[in-house]
């Protein structure tokens, strides 16, 4: 019997991915587990596995479109099925789509009239779709987002496409905005507007990537609805670097290196387990409490910060979490990031100390409930037993969700990772 493939979630805020290409064409065997497509998120360049075994006997969506989470994809079966019920009559491969219709300024050109439709949609109207129209799924994003009636859109071939929409809006035919909806969203679009600056003659607009809206959208959310605290501890490395000195020497011959960020990841994973708090998330009137800790490592790509995360991190050998932090970091740095890279996270570490950074804080990842700013490893003087001596040190600072924690259990737990990097044995046990 066929089924769906469907675009996964590959992360907390994902809503949609952007298909990039197909990696199989129609009719050949498809195993689940299998990367068919890959697809581009807001974060990276992912690999789209199957969910099912069988043929491919149709593709639901072309290259270059965006795709909601939980939309079909494509359609897996036996050999020959009809799939006309899945369909709506449209086995056939998806087209690739046309390139977006631009639409003329206003003192350049007015409006063209808009064609009769070639393909009739209120014809066509069947109750198997929504609002009885087929059409893809970015098309009928673009017809919301423009008040577009489907119904209204010439098209070719089967089904209505992004394309077709993009046309019938350059031709005119968006409807006017509602006088009864437009007025409740004037006041938030117009305050929204006056946050964004606009490029001057002597500026330069270069386009923000998907990743970059991305970390503006996530970031702005996080500080205007999440209540940061944070706290400061000052931590004495020299054990935690002695250790990684010689665990290093024990793993040279295995091509394993263990870094500062590997420790510390450790560290907070190892120290989490005595607050479960901190490894939680708001849930509005309860608070999610993590059984697994998994803590991510935020590393600068290109396009801006994404987020890798070590599974079952306060479980894992130092080893295991330094060949997975490297295998990550690489791929995100490419771009190929796989989807368990990404998600997951439980509590999230940003370390600046490679730059020589001595001090900073940072903005909380939703849905966790904390994040760790690590800051760079310096000789500094220090006073031990009365005695003015040079130590090694290190200032560590977290911040934390006020609606899931207070500042003592953020005191408490800072105490605790101290102890941890202070006596770095409690890391190999």
């Amino acid at each position: 019997m066929a089924e769906y493939i469907v675009m996964p979630k590959l992360g907390f805020d994902m809503r949609e991915g952007e298909l990039n290409q197909w990696l199989y064409e129609i009719g050949q065997q498809v195993n689940k587990g299998d990367i068919v497509a890959e697809i581009e998120s807001d974060k990276a360049t992912l690999e789209l596995e199957s969910q099912v075994t069988g043929v491919l006997l149709a593709t639901l969506a072309s290259p270059g479109d965006l795709v909601a989470v939980g939309e079909n994809v494509a359609i897996v079966g036996e050999e020959g099925e009809d799939i006309s019920g899945l369909t709506g009559g449209d086995s056939a491969p998806a087209e690739a789509e046309a390139a977006p219709v631009e639409s003329a300024p206003a003192a350049e050109a007015a409006p063209a009239p808009v064609a009769a439709p070639s393909g009739d949609a209120a014809g066509k109207a069947d109750t198997e779709f929504p609002a009885g129209v087929k059409a893809t799924p970015v098309a009928r994003r673009i017809a919301t987002d423009n008040n577009v009636d489907l119904l209204q859109v010439p098209f070719e071939g089967e089904r209505i496409r992004k394309a077709d929409v993009e046309a019938f809006i350059a031709a005119g035919g968006a409807s006017a905005t509602p006088a009864a909806t437009a007025a409740p969203a004037a006041a938030p679009v117009a305050m929204a507007e006056a946050q964004i600056a606009t490029a001057g003659a002597n500026d330069t607009a270069v386009p923000a990537s998907r990743l970059r809206q991305a970390i503006a959208r996530r970031m702005t959310e996080s500080k205007q609805t999440v209540p940061h605290f944070q706290v400061t501890m000052d931590i004495d490395m020299a054990p935690a670097m002695a250790l990684r000195k010689q665990v290093n020497g024990m793993l040279e011959a295995e091509g394993i290196k263990v870094s500062v960020n590997d420790i510390i990841v450790k560290a907070a994973g190892v120290a989490l387990k005595d607050y479960p708090n901190l490894n939680a998330s708001f849930g509005g009137d309860h608070i999610i409490q993590h059984n697994d800790i998994n803590v991510g490592s935020a590393v600068a790509t290109e396009n801006g910060l994404l987020v890798v995360v070590q599974k079952n991190t306060d479980k894992s050998p130092l080893s295991v979490i330094a060949q997975d932090n490297k295998e990550m970091i690489g791929r995100a740095r490419e771009g190929k990031v796989h989807p368990d890279d990404v998600s997951g996270g439980t509590f999230s570490v940003s370390n600046l100390g490679i730059y020589g950074i001595d001090q900073f804080t940072a903005i909380i990842n939703p849905p966790e409930a904390a994040i760790l700013a690590i800051g760079g490893i310096h000789q500094v003087p220090v006073v031990v037993d009365g005695e003015l001596t040079i130590g090694t040190r290190m200032k560590a600072t977290i911040s934390v969700d006020h609606r899931v924690s207070d500042g003592a259990e953020g005191a408490e737990y800072m105490v605790r990772f101290k102890q941890v990097l202070e006596n770095p044995m409690r890391l190999l046990v």
